[in-house]
């Protein structure tokens, strides 16, 4: 029997980072049980597609690096998050925000399934859909400021 190749690549990183990207991969198969999980060795990360009839969408990813892991969204600026904690503004012109987690950390397992579905309801939507949940966002938050 061949290895798994998720955990082969986890195991090339310190036990603690791949014991905490094995817990968030977790929550992101319960948050979308049918989301595809494969290794992405150019991105050095675990990828996850949503299907899509014959097709799949990219929609999220466990990116475990020496200290800590990221798990990132690739739709994430589209995504809810009155709490504030995706990171990733920085980024600029970017669409990808992300959490990050170091070992001995407790992630918020209940934000971290809501965001998840999220992410993966926003990757469904066609580019057209997506803008007008930006523009609609925009509205929103210029009539809150006046």
């Amino acid at each position: 029997m061949e290895p798994d190749p998720v955990d082969v690549f986890l195991a090339a990183h310190p036990a603690p980072i791949a014991e905490l990207a094995n817990g968030l991969r977790d929550t992101v198969r319960r948050a979308v049980p049918d989301a595809l999980e494969r290794v992405r060795p150019g991105w050095r990360l675990i990828g996850y597609d949503v299907p899509q009839g014959r097709a799949k969408r990219y929609f999220a990813y466990v990116a475990p690096e020496l200290e800590h892991v990221h798990l990132g969204f690739e739709f994430g600026i589209w995504l809810e998050d009155p709490q504030r904690l995706l990171e990733g503004e920085h980024l600029r012109l970017r669409k990808v925000r992300y959490l990050t987690y170091r070992p001995g950390d407790r992630p918020p397992e209940r934000h971290i399934l809501e965001l998840v579905r999220q992410a993966a309801r926003v990757a469904l939507l066609s580019r057209n859909e997506r803008m007008s949940l930006a523009l609609d966002r925009d509205a929103a938050a210029a009539d809150v400021r006046s």
